[in-house]
Parts: C-alpha cells; sequence; structure tokens
C-alpha cells in the first residue's frame, strides 16, 4: 500500500488481512449432514475495538447509584456493550492508593468483575506513571521508591491476574526524567536508574507474577525519540508484548497518511501494536501553537452539529486505516461520552450518553461491515457450508443444538463440527 490510499485499497487491506474463507463441515456421529438448514453468527471480534471505564460504571458496579444517576449509568453500559469488546481500567496510583496501604483494590476488583462477566477483555492503566503518582513517594529515596514501585506492581498484577491479563507497564517514559511541571518520585526515580533501566525493572517485575499476560510500553509520543527508546529496550534484552500509541488528536486529525506513516515507523519491531488512547473532537479544534494538550483548559467546549459529522468521517477513516494494517491488534477509544478528560467534546456520545453520528457510523462498522449477522445456510451434499468472516468467535445453530468455533487465520481455513 502506498503511503496514500484510498477508501477501497483500504478496505481490500481489511478483508486481506482480518478474514478468513472458511469451509465449515458439519457432521453427526461421524456422519455428514448434507442439505440441512443452520443458522451461523458471529459472537465477538478476535480485534479488541474498546474505550476506557466510565466512572457511572466503576459506581454501577460498586451498588453506589441509584435513581436517575443509575438510569444514566445503565444506558451508557447498554451503548458500551453494543459497539465494544474491550475496557481499561484505571490504575493511576494517586487515585487507587491515596493513603500509603490502602489501595482501592476491592472497588476496581468489582467493576473487573462486571465487564468480565460481559465477556470484554481488560486492560490495567497503567503500573507506573510519573503523573497521577502517589505523593506520599515524595518523602522516600530512591530505592525506597522502587521498592514500593515494585510492591505495587506485585500486589496489582497478581490480585487482578484472571481478570486483568493485559497492562499499560510504563507510560510516556520518553518524558518521563525530564518532567519538570512539578515534583514527583517516580521522575526522580527515572532519573536515578534512566529510562531503558527502570523500563526493565517493571516489566520483569510484571512478568515474574503473570508470565502469560499481555504487557505493553505505552506513549503518546510518536517522535524518534520512542522509537529509539523501543529499540534500546530490545537490544537491552527487554521482553515488551506490544507498542502502545496514543493519538489524541484534539487539534486535527492525524488524516490516514500521517498514521501510516506513524505505523510503519513501529512495525519494524515485528510488534504488536496497540493503539491505546484514541480521540478526535466534534466541536473547535484546539489551536496549534499549544504543545501540552493539558495547557488548553476551557470550562464550554461545546459539540457541534457541524463538529459531529467531521468527526464521524475521520472516525471511520481513522479506524478503517488503523485495521488495514496486520500489525494492529486494538483500538481504544477515550472517552466513550463527553465531559471526560479535559472536557473535550471527544466522546463518541454526548453527556446524556445519546449517540453522536461518530457512535453510529462506528456501529455500522464493526458490527455491520465487519460483522457477520445470523445467516441461515444449507449444507452441502458433503454437509459443507462456505463464508468468509472476520476473525473472532461463532457459533452454528442446527435445530436446538448449537455449537461455537473460531476463526484464528486469517486466508483460507477448514472447520469440523461433530454434533
Amino acid at each position: 500500500m502506498e503511503n496514500t490510499a484510498s477508501t477501497d485499497q483500504l478496505d481490500q487491506a481489511i478483508r486481506q488481512h482480518r478474514t478468513a474463507n472458511a469451509t465449515l463441515s458439519l457432521s453427526q456421529n461421524g456422519t455428514p449432514l448434507a442439505g440441512q438448514e443452520v443458522t451461523l453468527a458471529q459472537t465477538r471480534h478476535r480485534f479488541l475495538f474498546g474505550t476506557n471505564w466510565g466512572d457511572g460504571t466503576l459506581a454501577l458496579a460498586n451498588g453506589e447509584l441509584t435513581g436517575k444517576a443509575r438510569a444514566l449509568a445503565e444506558l451508557r453500559n447498554e451503548r458500551f456493550l453494543a459497539l465494544f469488546n474491550q475496557a481499561t481500567l484505571p490504575f493511576y496510583w494517586a487515585r487507587f492508593e491515596p493513603q500509603r496501604g490502602q489501595p482501592q483494590t476491592e472497588r476496581l476488583l468489582n467493576a473487573a468483575r462486571w465487564y468480565k462477566d460481559h465477556n470484554c477483555t481488560l486492560k490495567g492503566h497503567p503500573l507506573c506513571w510519573h503523573t497521577l503518582t502517589a505523593d506520599w513517594l515524595l518523602a522516600l529515596t530512591p530505592r525506597a521508591i522502587l521498592r514500593a514501585q515494585v510492591e505495587r506492581i506485585q500486589r496489582e498484577v497478581a490480585g487482578f491476574a484472571g481478570l486483568v491479563d493485559m497492562w499499560d507497564v510504563v507510560n510516556e517514559a520518553v518524558i518521563m526524567p525530564i518532567f519538570d511541571r512539578y515534583d514527583n518520585g517516580i521522575t526522580r526515580l527515572c532519573r536515578e536508574l534512566g529510562r531503558i533501566e527502570l523500563i526493565r525493572a517493571m516489566f520483569e517485575t510484571a512478568r515474574q507474577v503473570n508470565p502469560r499476560a499481555t504487557f505493553l510500553l505505552n506513549d503518546f509520543d510518536v517522535s524518534p525519540a520512542y522509537d529509539i527508546l523501543i529499540e534500546g529496550c530490545l537490544e537491552a534484552g527487554i521482553h515488551i508484548d506490544a507498542i502502545g500509541i496514543q493519538s489524541h488528536m484534539h487539534q486535527g486529525y492525524w488524516g490516514s497518511q500521517r498514521t501510516l506513516d506513524v505505523l510503519r515507523q513501529f512495525e519494524r519491531f515485528n510488534l504488536p501494536v496497540h493503539f491505546t488512547e484514541n480521540t478526535l473532537v466534534s466541536g473547535h479544534l484546539m489551536p496549534p501553537e499549544i504543545v501540552d494538550l493539558n495547557d488548553y483548559q476551557v470550562s464550554d467546549w461545546p459539540s457541534t452539529p457541524e463538529g459531529e459529522e467531521r468527526q464521524a468521517r475521520e472516525v471511520v477513516l481513522h479506524y478503517k486505516t488503523l485495521l488495514s494494517r496486520p500489525a494492529v491488534q486494538s483500538i481504544t477509544w477515550w472517552d466513550l461520552s463527553d465531559g471526560g478528560w479535559l472536557n473535550a467534546p471527544a466522546g463518541l456520545l454526548h453527556k446524556d450518553h445519546s449517540p453522536k453520528p461518530a457512535y453510529t457510523a462506528l456501529l455500522e462498522l464493526i458490527k455491520g461491515q465487519w460483522w457477520l449477522a445470523p445467516t441461515r445456510l444449507v449444507t452441502d451434499s458433503n454437509g459443507e457450508i462456505t463464508f468468509t468472516g472476520f476473525l473472532g468467535e461463532y457459533e452454528v445453530t442446527l435445530g436446538s443444538q448449537k455449537a461455537a468455533f473460531s476463526l484464528q487465520e486469517k486466508g483460507k481455513t477448514h472447520v469440523s463440527i461433530d454434533f
């Protein structure tokens, strides 16, 4: 694919990398089921379409809501479940353990159980970050900070194993040792150890606790500095499972060409890529001269009809561009509803959780074009049916009998089911 790609080229690449041409052989006690009508339906995507937590969902999972607040949270969850199969849970140390030794473990466990009960893959964010880290670290020596950080990783990764088996281990390490907005324990630690040794300590600790989990290095910096850091980590023998890339586009959509350029920059490492934090606003754009998005704090940042139509177009192109590259395994939207991070109108839903055009467009894409709805088919004389489906989980129904199967590899595949 060239640097720029048409929508048709993106669609073609998506079909090439994300679908299987399947032959499904059905039999009963070894005898082919010829001429039988069956219903075939997709139940889950292999690709992770996600969003971050909702405060209402956390409160709902902990029985903290009643009345209108509960109804609003339930509506948000309904919209979430209709579209997504992955959620990112908040483990910001400052909020998770504001008082040393008093973590909010049970509250997050309840939320994790709620998502898991609804068949969602979970990721914890983050285990080590200089922003929103615990203030009480400032009273410790660098050696004690390291010990506390290691113990925190051991506690969280072990305590949530089986519920949360994917983690942003180190967040925004490129800027970490030179961060100067305010003093914090993790920046002190990173200056002491250096980026690579800090990353090594965090990843090795997490992997010792849960060797089966997926561990990411995550950053908003997509400059060569991040590329060089990843290369240095890999050369140092650090095992990174996936590269996390943030794309908060409050100042305007990157466009398909820049997105592809960024992807090619990191695809050279032959590691899965997760687009971990994605935003496109449906109101006015943030001024281009702003360097740190946190510097743009406005109380009123409205969504507009024109902005919502623009956001819908850009969301579709952004998702198509990302799915056209086989290295990408996950996209996380940040936030599902307006009024979240920086009060930006970046949600797919309004504050009352009513859908914007972007939500409707994405729903039509993920559960429409990229989804096999219940379809009736008749087996041939060999008891076989053929179909093309996106990689993921499926269910075939024959009368009152049901059987589940999965499509895990692109291209031609064969699945046999004996009822």
